[in-house]
């Protein structure tokens, strides 16, 4: 069965459309080597096939090792993980937001729009490589992610650049 990737970027922090705000939702950076980031991302991804929720111990680390730059974010509900987004800023400013999605039981409850608000905020205010300031946020997501991913970070302000089916 093919897969469509979309590609999504925004090109300013002043493109951002908020959605309203969840005073319990935050967001709380955590150690490469915490075991909540892979446990969490495995959670959040098991239902959509992400590579990472079944990846080896090995295969994980190796991530890991390719990634020196990539920030892991918790999101949080109250002083509970509820989800992850995580950010690596690449040469010429760009940021990209290389997980993002939220555990299962935190779905259904009106808590995406907000979570992605905070992830795109963080996004602009990491530090870029090579630049001034982040230029880009961008992501992808793809035909088996949540079925209001691709809405959600539309309604967030970002934009479709780019299309490919597998």
């Amino acid at each position: 069965m093919a897969k469509t990737v979309r590609y999504l970027e925004m090109t300013s922090p002043e493109d951002l459309r908020p959605a309203p705000v969840v005073p319990a939702l935050g967001l709380l950076r955590v150690d490469r080597s915490s075991p909540l980031v892979r446990s969490t991302q495995a959670q959040v991804g098991e239902a959509y096939g992400w590579r990472s929720a079944t990846c080896s111990a090995s295969e994980w680390e190796a991530d890991l090792r390719a990634h020196p730059l990539r920030q892991y974010w918790l999101i949080t509900h109250g002083q509970e993980p509820a989800g992850v987004a995580y950010l690596e800023p690449e040469p010429g400013g760009a940021v990209e937001i290389t997980a993002f999605g939220l555990l299962p039981g935190h779905l259904g409850k009106r808590l995406g729009g907000y979570a992605l608000t905070l992830a795109l905020q963080q996004a602009w205010a990491t530090e870029p490589l090579d630049a001034d300031a982040p230029g880009r946020v961008w992501l992808h997501t793809c035909s088996t992610d949540h079925p209001h991913a691709l809405h959600n970070y539309q309604r967030r302000g970002m934009r479709l650049y780019r299309t490919e089916v597998q």
